[in-house]
């Protein structure tokens, strides 16, 4: 199931073609009656099955508490499938979907439970004519039922006759560096690191593996890429909605663990490492880690804590029922990374999150020096900007002369939109990749056990001094819903040497709304 590499180190493509992919596969949805399997996981099987990426005569099954019959089952599980013009011709798919699709219930911490669901399994697994069979365990399921869950799927329903055993984890990986290494301790007594895929869909962004590209396949990139010429990065996450009910889930979890911890720190590792020998998984890793270690715990004084507040009509985090009514668990956070190491010292990478700002966003903004003072002075600096969505683009924001008779120097923009420059080209859903890689058995976009443990050491003192753990608890400044975050966002990355460049320029975004 390993992905073939050419001796350039490229990886072909696989489209259309089945010869890489195990056949006699099962993949077992677990929590399928979740929002997670519901939203993502089933729509993104689809994706894969309407495209032939499935492995031939693959069955699903899906699996959770709630009792529900077939047709209740595929209701939901095709709820989220997009088919706006009802073409008939996706109608058709869906059906063949639903056809390959079936359901079992049962509790995830009774043993006889699972030996229910390996009885399905099996009785599928009859009707093959190999007897080599292979099983995927997706785990669309909160963190605190993983354990009991992995336990009993190796003891009930791990095919031990010559198939391929993999489970996908979900996060969040435990809620600080300690119960990261207990989570990651109890799955490793029935899993191993080479059966465990544990996901975090940023990695699956089309943006995000773009990036590896963009740096090692160009000199002229490559040879900026460094304290050199960089003066800082930005790593934005950007939500125009609140907690909408669900405030109970994000308040014992926060903003840092939600995005900072995990998905925005897995895009710095890709922007900050040094060139992997080669496109395989373990090398990619390693220099994921090498730069991580690299990174000291993060100060509180490089931290800047927020939460929204009612305005416009919209209601303020306290105003939802399910959030407690005294919280300080803050909806917007920036924190400011340093990397010692020779390629990245005294470069500031500033990670920022937000719940109800004023527009959906997640981009890299990387933004250079200023040029020697002399013939030029107050120049806008260059910025390269990769929007990882929406719109996916990589724009190079540089100076040029303004036409006509005067010379003076105008900024503007070397544009690559994707929906622009690719317009036959469909863009993945990242969890569509991440299934993909995971039935080959790649675990280049996958993180590793070592790389949580590392991450977990950067944010752990943060999030226990946000916690109260070692004494009051620090209380977020307030932000108006709708807004670009508190006022002190300003100050706070001007400290660190950005520079805005917004007078007499604004990137096309009027060209962007019109894809």
């Amino acid at each position: 199931m390993a992905r073939p590499r050419s001796s350039s180190g490229t990886i072909p493509s696989m489209e259309g073609s089945h010869e890489q992919l195990k056949d006699n596969t099962i993949i077992i949805v677990l929590g399928a009656s979740g929002d997670l399997a519901k939203k993502k996981t089933f729509p993104a099987l689809f994706g894969l099955f309407k495209q032939n990426f499935l492995p031939r005569d693959v069955k699903i099954v899906g699996y959770a508490r709630t009792k529900m019959d077939q047709p209740e089952f595929h209701k939901r599980a095709t709820s989220y499938i997009k088919n706006p013009n009802d073409d008939p011709d996706i109608t058709a798919k869906i059906d063949e979907f639903k056809a390959l699709s079936t359901y079992v219930a049962g509790d995830y911490d009774k043993g006889e439970a699972f030996d229910e669901l390996n009885a399905h399994l099996e009785e599928i697994e009859s009707k093959y004519q190999s007897k080599e069979c292979n099983r995927l365990f997706y785990l669309a399921l909160p963190p605190s039922v993983f354990i009991p869950v992995g336990k009993n799927i190796k003891e009930h329903c791990y095919v031990s006759r010559g198939g391929i055993n993999r489970i996908i984890v979900e996060k969040p990986f435990g809620k600080d560096l300690a119960s990261c290494r207990e989570l990651l301790s109890s799955l490793k007594k029935y899993w191993t690191e080479d059966e465990t895929f544990r996901i975090d869909h940023y990695l699956g962004k089309e943006m995000v593996k773009n990036i590896l590209v963009l740096r090692f396949a160009n000199v002229a990139m490559n040879a900026m890429w460094d304290k050199n010429s960089i003066s800082n990065v930005q790593i934005t996450f950007k939500e125009p909605f609140g907690t909408e009910g669900r405030g109970g889930y994000f308040d014992e979890f926060g903003i840092i663990r939600d995005i900072l911890q995990n998905h925005l720190l897995q895009v710095l590792s890709v922007i900050a490492m040094e060139r992997p020998v080669s496109f395989a998984a373990e090398d990619i890793r390693d220099e994921k880690v090498k730069v991580l270690r690299c990174i000291p715990p993060i100060e509180r004084s490089d931290t800047l804590l927020g939460q929204y507040v009612s305005a416009n009509g919209k209601p303020g985090y306290l105003d939802d029922d399910t959030v407690p009514h005294n919280s300080v668990c803050p909806t917007f956070a920036a924190t400011t990374l340093w990397i010692n190491n020779p390629r990245w010292e005294g470069v500031p990478f500033i990670l920022k999150a937000g719940k109800a700002l004023n527009e959906a966003k997640v981009e890299v903004r990387i933004q250079f020096k200023d040029v020697t003072q002399g013939i030029f002075k107050d120049i806008a600096r260059n910025e390269l900007v990769i929007r990882i969505q929406p719109s996916e683009a990589v724009y190079l924001k540089l100076n040029a002369k303004t036409p006509g008779l005067y010379t003076r120097a105008m900024p503007t923009e070397m544009d690559l939109t994707y929906k622009r420059r690719f317009t036959e080209t469909n863009i993945p859903e990242a969890y569509e990749a991440l299934i993909l890689d995971a039935l080959k058995g790649d675990h280049s976009n996958f993180v590793r056990d070592d790389e949580l443990d590392v991450a977990w050491k950067i944010f752990t003192p943060i999030l226990h001094w946000i916690e109260g753990k070692d004494g009051q608890r620090p209380k977020p400044v307030s932000y108006p819903y709708g807004s670009r975050g508190p006022k002190e966002l300003e100050p706070f990355v001007t400290k660190y040497g950005f520079r805005r460049n917004n007078e007499g320029y604004s990137w096309p975004v009027t060209n962007m709304a019109s894809l």
